[in-house]
């Protein structure tokens, strides 16, 4: 959600906290994250990560919500927003399946955390695969000696800056993400792969955003 410059957002996180997140979580979805920008940025932006059990679950559990009438009530004062008082320009979203590497949500412990969120755009659809490959056959092992902490990665299949895979790891602080990143780019294991022509010019464009958790969020 990009929020509008000087509306309130406190509407917008009544709603994800009382309604949404709690529709979710009755109707299969266990896990859902919400995620601010680091820092005052402008405009503000928040960040929503919905984890369905299935692809196959994603329409059932949506159309669930639209005839859930505790959801509705819960949602009166967020679909009631005048519109003269948006709360925010637009909303972006992105469908992603998980890595086979990867194939569930890894929640990291309730405690003082940061997230990194990564997005590897490639020149075309097989540099993505390649890159995919790359971290399911042999990345993996790197990032949890490294402790480049995994919390999701998946391929995108809808949204924008297509062809593109997004993760997100997460640590205590930006200072242990530093040591962190350093440790990786220093492994013999990644010089090796990195330099491995098979994976050569797999990411022609990296995005990056610092998130920190909102109270109430379930990542």
């Amino acid at each position: 959600y990009q929020i509008r410059f000087g509306s309130s957002q406190s509407t917008l996180h009544q709603y994800l906290e009382k309604a949404l997140i709690p529709a979710l979580n009755k109707h299969g979805v266990k896990t859902v994250g919400v995620f601010r920008e680091m820092g005052k940025t402008e405009p503000a932006k928040i960040y929503v990560l919905i984890v369905y059990p299935s692809f196959e679950d994603y329409l059932p559990i949506n159309n669930k919500l639209k005839t859930d009438e505790t959801f509705k009530a819960n949602s009166a004062t967020y679909t009631k927003v005048p519109a003269e008082k948006p709360l925010y320009t637009r909303i972006t979203t992105s469908l992603l399946i998980a890595f086979d590497g990867l194939p569930a949500l890894k929640v990291p412990a309730a405690a003082p955390r940061i997230f990194e969120l990564r997005t590897y755009e490639g020149y075309s659809e097989d540099a993505v695969n390649r890159k995919i490959k790359m971290f399911n056959a042999e990345e993996f092992p790197i990032f949890y000696r490294t402790k480049l902490n995994p919390v999701f990665f998946g391929e995108a299949i809808a949204g924008e800056n297509m062809p593109c895979l997004t993760y997100m790891i997460t640590f205590k602080d930006i200072a242990e993400r530093d040591k962190n990143w350093a440790a990786f780019i220093a492994d013999a294991d990644w010089k090796r792969i990195s330099a491995d022509p098979q994976y050569a010019n797999t990411v022609s464009n990296i995005r990056r955003v610092f998130l920190e958790p909102t109270q109430y969020s379930q990542v």
